[in-house]
């Protein structure tokens, strides 16, 4: 992986520590940490299988068809495309600091990234593959069988294998150094005045009661309209789905709000089309309080100073198929 420094780390060379006079804040919110990358070679093999679409039926869709790097993370579609054109059930979460969830998923039935992973490949209405057949086009390929040896150990490959490349390359999807993470830091300077009074009012209002730490998010499930009903045409029933108590029935992980302004539309349906829509929903169903315009404006200023750096990389040149690589099925 290519580890270039971020414009925060620029700034430090070039004026030195007097740019964070104020020191960091104490707030319930902390800056996004930078990514550590533990082991580059892993990193960088899970990389390709992020970007490779040969692991699904169709060999037309990959991890980043949902989660394209190029738009926060997110496909920017109400609900995904699966294979065969099919309509996904549920709005795609960004894979941008997802890292920080207490699990995957709305409804949180992935543990962690790593299960997370293996989920789509074998889902009929996403990648429509099976691990085995995943497996069998990987072990066809001798780039990747070489490169599976070298990070593994073994050339025999398994979907354990897979999986853990893959998490081990999105756990450096981090975005540090938001203008927010700069104010917090204590740059006075880094926030305008619009955005700062959108983020006292996010305070104020009790928002932070969910959307806090360092992703603003991730952290709890919630029950998705708690003064006023949601309404949705939507199917998911969020949590219920995996613990089976109907006292589930409509709570979803709390969403992170890194990066929202890139990862329109939002909520688990998709339905609110622009952050004026969201926060206008969600002070009223969840707060029970009508935002003026003005102060919707704050906060989606706020909001706003919540895109930080995005990943930076090479795109990855992913080994060539062979004859005895199975050829995918588009229209199967």
């Amino acid at each position: 992986m290519k580890m270039t420094l971020t414009s925060l780390a620029v700034g430090l060379l070039l004026a030195g520590p007097a740019v964070y006079a104020q020191g960091p804040r104490n707030e319930p919110v902390q800056p996004i940490p930078a990514a550590e990358v533990s082991d580059a070679a892993m990193a960088e093999l899970g990389k390709k299988l992020f970007f490779d679409p040969r692991l699904s039926r169709s060999g037309f869709i990959s991890c980043n068809s949902c989660h394209n790097l190029s738009m926060g993370g997110t496909d920017n579609l109400k609900t995904s495309i699966g294979h065969n054109w099919q309509q996904g059930p549920i709005n795609s979460p960004t894979v941008l600091n997802s890292s920080l969830n207490l699990a995957q998923f709305w409804d949180g039935r992935a543990a962690d990234l790593k299960e997370q992973a293996g989920g789509p490949i074998a889902n009929p209405g996403e990648m429509a593959f099976t691990h085995e057949l995943a497996i069998g086009v990987l072990q066809s390929i001798p780039g990747y069988v070489s490169e599976f040896e070298t990070v593994f150990g073994q050339s025999e490959l398994d979907i354990d294998m897979v999986t853990d490349a893959i998490a081990a390359f999105e756990e450096t999807l981090v975005t540090p150094d938001s203008p927010f993470d700069q104010w917090l830091k204590g740059d006075d300077n880094a926030l305008s005045a619009q955005a700062l009074a959108g983020y006292q009012l996010f305070k104020q209002s009790g928002c932070v009661a969910c959307h806090n730490g360092p992703n603003l998010g991730g952290t709890s499930f919630q029950k998705m309209g708690v003064v006023e009903p949601y309404q949705s045409d939507s199917d998911a029933i969020g949590r219920a789905a995996v613990t089976g108590k109907d006292a589930d029935r409509f709570t979803f992980k709390v969403p992170t709000l890194r990066n929202v302004e890139l990862t329109y539309p939002y909520f688990h349906d998709g339905e609110a089309a622009t952050l004026e829509e969201a926060v206008d929903i969600m002070g009223r169903l969840q707060l029970g309080r009508v935002y003026s315009n003005q102060e919707v404006s704050q906060i989606v200023a706020f909001l706003k100073s919540l895109t930080g750096e995005q990943p930076r990389f090479e795109l990855p040149i992913l080994p060539p198929s062979t004859n005895q690589t199975p050829a995918p099925e588009p229209f199967g």
